[in-house]
């Protein structure tokens, strides 16, 4: 049996939070952990394969630094991790790899949550997934990028070190 625990990385809640000029948290300088209820999650998912055989895998979606969570993830026991990196939903290129994946592994259910996205790419990703939730989905949608403050392009040198960096 391989159970898929989905596990997203949130900013501390301890700690004091400051805004950017822009009016918005400041996500670089805060520390961040797996959301307490994804915790819970991953060791649920630890016993059942524990009881029942099998292995728990990890799912998350995130910047490159939710790879933190998935590295401690994996230190609680999770056999495998997947880390899907998309800032949204454009084509939906991207989440239909990751989401036809999971199914192929057996996921029951998959349900696809992605901070912003054009309405076609909501409607044809919905043929492929349980549900699908975004925060934005702009009837003038023109790229991901618009939505956001600081959308900075990767080169292919960063890729290849955040690769080389999983474990």
């Amino acid at each position: 049996m391989n159970i898929v625990v989905c596990v997203k990385q949130v900013p501390d809640t301890a700690v004091e939070r400051t805004l950017t000029a822009e009016g918005t948290l400041d996500r670089a300088s805060l520390d961040n952990l797996i959301n307490e209820l994804d915790e819970y999650a991953i060791e649920e998912g630890l016993k059942i394969a524990e009881a029942q055989g099998g292995e728990v895998t990890i799912l998350s979606m995130g910047p490159a630094k939710a790879s933190e969570s998935i590295r401690k993830a994996l230190s609680m026991g999770a056999a495998k991790a997947v880390h899907v990196v998309d800032d949204g939903l454009a084509t939906g290129v991207t989440a239909r790899a990751a989401l036809r994946a999971v199914r192929a592994r057996g996921a029951a259910r998959t349900v696809l949550a992605v901070p912003v996205a054009a309405p076609a790419a909501v409607l044809d990703l919905q043929k492929e997934t349980d549900e699908v939730v975004t925060l934005v989905t702009p009837r003038r949608f023109h790229s991901v990028g618009e939505w956001y403050a600081n959308f900075g392009q990767l080169t292919d040198a960063d890729v290849l070190t955040l690769l080389a960096a999983i474990p």
